[in-house]
């Protein structure tokens, strides 16, 4: 019996830990490169979280991204999409109007406006909250439970 248990946990740990080192893909159309001239493609649909970075091997880059992946549901529900741009020699058109300095993470609303700019990582609760406090997400909210009420009415 001792033996049979040993093997069950054996097998569950193995699991587990097997589990952990796959790395997961993430959802598709969450990840994009900040390759566009400007947002206007997202005005209203989307909520564009730019990552800039100088390197992709830049600690904070890497942080951050590890952040966004593990909880991507949170961030889909939100119409989020997380474009990111580790190239300062490419000068692209998001560089130059958003002026990072290293490492730079921008929350932007659907409303094209810039909502918050932090100089390191941010965990995805962290976005979400501030998301959730813009007067359209509340809108959204307000839409989405009366949308249910008619459901179950």
């Amino acid at each position: 019996m001792k033996r049979l248990i040993t093997v069950v946990f054996a097998g569950l740990f193995a699991t587990s830990t097997a589990s952990q080192t796959i790395p997961e893909t993430p959802p598709p159309g969450l990840f994009a490169p900040a390759d566009m001239a400007d947002l206007s493609e997202f005005l209203w649909k989307k909520r564009p979280v730019l990552v800039f970075a100088n390197s992709e091997d830049d600690p904070a880059f890497r942080v951050q991204m590890e952040l966004l992946q593990e909880q991507p549901q949170d961030l889909l529900e939100r119409d989020v999409i997380v474009l990111t741009d580790t190239d300062p020699a490419a000068r692209s058109a998001l560089r130059l109007k958003m002026r990072p300095r290293g490492f730079m993470l921008v929350l932007v609303g659907k409303d094209g406006g810039i909502k918050l700019r932090k100089p390191r990582p941010w965990d995805v609760r962290e976005i979400t909250r501030s998301i959730d406090k813009t007067t359209i997400r509340q809108r959204e909210i307000r839409e989405d439970k009366e949308k249910a009420g008619k459901i179950f009415d």
